[in-house]
């Protein structure tokens, strides 16, 4: 916890008014520990006015098990609203880690938070590879997606920041991953937009970047031109190109 406050202050004397932490961080993320890790959060986000992503694990409401779950806390320390991942199906995740202790129960909401910074969604680690999760939250609005990931990507790396950036660009959005660290990686931290990616880090500490939210809502109003200069680095108002019945069709004969 003390770790988690002190990044809180360094964000903050960079200027952040939203910090997300990693998967399970600052936890607990083990029905062994038990500690308060959300408390402490919701009074450093009191004291600074700020939002914060954090996460751990939560009981589930019906049956055994736990959610894994990102709780977005507003500027007043009150918790706006909670995340539950909801892919791959349980029970099964990651059950070859020592450190995953518990029996993974999905959720089934794909919930947008409305902020005075944009409208945010939240995905947990390996849901980047599943792209229908990010469509879904920027049809429903979503203007920025954190994506927390838990800890050795290793050889994942490279093309993990991709699919980073290319959720950015597909979905015409701002987008951000972070992870833990154990001293036998390095990191993934990275904050793209759709026509660059703004920051990225491999090694421990805090990655700050400036959000032009206005920049995304021109985007996705803009229609593409054929002219040159071109005023974007990416195809605008990709998602007015979204056909429904067209999916609903194929997935059904599939």
């Amino acid at each position: 916890m003390d770790a988690a406050l002190n990044y809180i202050t360094q964000a903050v004397r960079a200027g952040a008014q939203l910090v997300c932490f990693p998967e399970g961080y600052p936890g607990p993320s083990n029905p062994a520990h038990a500690y308060d890790g959300l408390s402490p959060l919701r009074e450093a986000a009191r004291k600074h006015g700020i939002h914060i992503v954090a996460s751990r694990i939560q009981p589930a409401a019906v049956g055994i098990g736990h959610h894994m779950c990102l709780h977005l806390l507003d500027p007043g320390g009150e918790v706006q609203g909670t995340y539950r991942r909801t892919t791959p199906e349980g029970p099964y995740v990651y059950k070859d880690i020592p450190d995953w202790q518990f029996e993974y129960v999905m959720g089934d909401e794909l919930p947008v938070f409305e902020t005075p910074h944009g409208r945010v969604g939240l995905l947990v680690c390996s849901e980047i590879y599943t792209p229908e999760l990010s469509r879904i939250l920027a049809l429903k609005g979503a203007e920025l997606i954190l994506m927390p990931a838990g800890a050795l990507l290793n050889e994942m790396l490279p093309p993990w920041r991709t699919m980073v950036w290319a959720r950015a660009i597909e979905n015409l959005m701002y987008t951000a991953a972070c992870q833990n660290l154990f001293g036998v990686e390095e990191g993934v931290a990275i904050i793209a937009g759709p026509e660059e990616v703004l920051a990225q880090s491999s090694a421990p500490g805090v990655l700050v970047a400036d959000l032009d939210m206005d920049r995304i809502r021109w985007l996705r109003g803009q229609d593409e031109k054929i002219e040159m200069p071109k005023q974007y680095r990416v195809v605008p108002g990709t998602l007015r190109w979204h056909r429904p019945a067209l999916y609903r069709k194929n997935y059904a004969a599939w």
